[in-house]
Formats: structure tokens, C-alpha cells, sequence
């Protein structure tokens, strides 16, 4: 018999995942099919993207070979029956208070600050860079964990090693650099662009390490197809970016700049994004969304 999630205490609650404590170890992680945009949580919500985000963090916890956090398997007793395929039963870990971005291209708010300074979170870059060109190397741009509704803030490695230490932050950017460089290379053998990402670590009582959070899904990295793959432009995404551009476009109606919520996704919308999310997860694992675990 599985438990009922009232026997757990609830921690937490965020754009898109829910923690409840399982016990004084460990935790259980629930991605919701909640589905963010600047800064607003829309509706309605996207059918199985929680299930998604948590085959391919699965996938991925398995594929990169370095110390996580998982504490059971996609159907570990200790998940609820309802919430069977978009949980996992995670180690309860301090956190490190840094996001940890990599990113191997140019574009988003690392090419907003290029184009301003030259350099990304304090790196400084080559000039005559654009849209979506490759970087000479992978860089490190860690980013402040923002609370609900607040923008995460780029900072430079110096600004993290203020908040975290010096040694600490050598550690962080040297696992991210190292982790998305493993990503890289098995999304790069499947004929996708690993463009960037954003990781996060919890640290074990001796203070090694561990990759903690979600993992390389398409909430948190920007994947493109590299056969389409042409810089100077914005890269068409394995991501939420049908959403993004929804809203942006006249059709939506909603002024960004505005402190109005954004209107309703259309159907179609909706189901093109559950679409590219599946294709994301089938693409890189080589697996069918079809044969991951439902609730029970």
C-alpha cells in the first residue's frame, strides 16, 4: 500500500515543482503540469509536462555519472499512487544559494549583457559575437536564486564566491563546466544543441558536491536541433518557447509591459508545446514518453 501524501508535511511550493518531507533524509519532489512565463505561472496548465521533466531528469541523473540526489527510483513505494511518474524521492541536502548556469552559446540574457559590456557575468568575450554563435569555450555565469515572481540576477564568479566563498565557487564552476560538457557531448551524438543550462547542488555533510533539483530538462536548458542549427538569429527551442512567442505576438493581445497576467493559452498552443516537450525527452533518451511510468 503507498502512502497518502497528507502523511508527508508539506515544505514548499514553487513556479512548478512541490516538496514535501517524507521523513528527517528525505523528501519527495512533485513536478506539476504548471507552466511559467515571464515571471507568471499561465493557464491552463500543459498535460504531462510533469511527467516529462521528471523522465528526463531520471534519464539524465542516470546518463551523467556524478553524485546526485536521487534516494529511490521512478517507482519508489514511498510516492503517493497519484503522484507515480512525475516524483522523486530525493536525499534532503543544504542547498548552495547560487544558480549555476553554463552556457556554450550566445543568446538570452547573457547576449542582453554582450551587447552592453562586452562580457557575460564578468567574462569577458570576443568581439563582433551575435545571436546564437558559439562560444570559443563554455563559460561559467552563475545567477542569484530569485523568490517567486523575481527575476534570478546574473552576477559575476567574484559575487558568488561573496556569497558562498572562493573555494566553494571553484568547486561550482568547475562541476557545472564539467557536467554540461557531459550533457553536451551525449545531446551533441543525438543531433541536438545543448545551448545552455542552469544547474543546482546541494552539498553533503563533508561538503562534496551533489547535483540536486531538476536536470538538463527543457525547463531549465535550451536545446536545438543542430541540422536547423544557423547563428544570427534566434534557434527555434525544445522548449516553451511556442508559449513565449504566443504571447508576445498580437494574436495574444497582452502587453508585457503591463501589470496585467497574461490571458489564457488557445488549445492549440497548449498541445504544440506538450508536443515539442515529449520530443525533447524522446530525442535525447532514445526512449517513448509512452513506456514512462503514470500515476498508479
Amino acid at each position: 500500500m503507498r502512502p497518502a501524501l497528507d502523511s508527508y508535511t508539506f515544505v514548499a511550493s514553487g513556479k512548478v515543482r512541490e516538496i514535501y518531507q517524507i521523513d528527517s533524509d528525505t523528501l519527495l519532489m512533485v513536478a506539476s503540469d504548471r507552466i511559467s512565463a515571464y515571471d507568471f505561472v499561465l493557464s491552463p496548465e500543459i498535460p504531462d509536462k510533469g511527467r516529462i521533466l521528471t523522465a528526463m531528469s531520471f534519464f539524465w541523473f542516470d546518463a551523467l555519472g556524478v553524485p546526485n540526489h536521487l534516494a529511490g527510483g521512478p517507482d519508489d513505494e514511498r510516492i503517493p499512487a497519484e503522484l507515480v511518474g512525475r516524483s522523486m524521492v530525493v536525499h534532503k541536502l543544504p542547498m548552495v544559494p547560487v544558480e549555476c548556469v553554463a552556457r556554450g552559446y550566445l543568446t538570452g540574457s547573457g547576449l542582453i549583457d554582450y551587447n552592453k559590456t562586452g562580457a557575460v557575468c564578468g567574462v569577458v568575450l570576443p568581439s563582433g559575437l551575435h545571436e546564437a554563435d558559439k562560444l570559443p569555450e563554455p563559460i561559467f555565469t552563475p545567477a542569484t536564486k530569485a523568490e517567486q515572481g523575481d527575476h534570478d540576477e546574473n552576477i559575476t564568479f567574484e559575487q558568488a564566491a561573496d556569497v558562498v566563498g572562493t573555494d566553494l565557487a571553484e568547486s561550482l564552476r568547475t562541476a557545472t563546466l564539467d557536467i554540461y560538457g557531459r550533457g553536451a557531448d551525449l545531446a551533441a551524438g543525438r543531433g541536438i544543441i545543448l545551448a545552455d543550462t542552469k544547474f543546482e547542488f546541494g552539498q553533503t555533510p563533508d561538503g562534496s558536491l551533489v547535483l540536486a533539483d531538476e536536470v538538463l530538462t527543457p525547463d531549465s536548458s535550451r536545446y536545438w536541433d543542430a541540422a536547423s542549427y544557423s547563428p544570427g538569429h534566434v534557434q527555434p527551442s525544445f522548449d516553451k518557447q511556442i508559449v513565449r512567442n504566443w504571447l508576445t505576438s498580437a494574436a495574444s493581445g497582452w502587453d508585457r509591459s503591463s501589470d496585467d497576467p497574461p490571458p489564457s493559452l488557445p488549445a492549440d498552443v497548449v498541445e504544440r508545446t506538450r508536443a515539442r516537450y515529449i520530443e525533447a525527452y524522446e530525442l535525447i533518451s532514445q526512449k517513448s514518453f509512452d513506456d514512462w511510468p503514470d500515476h498508479a
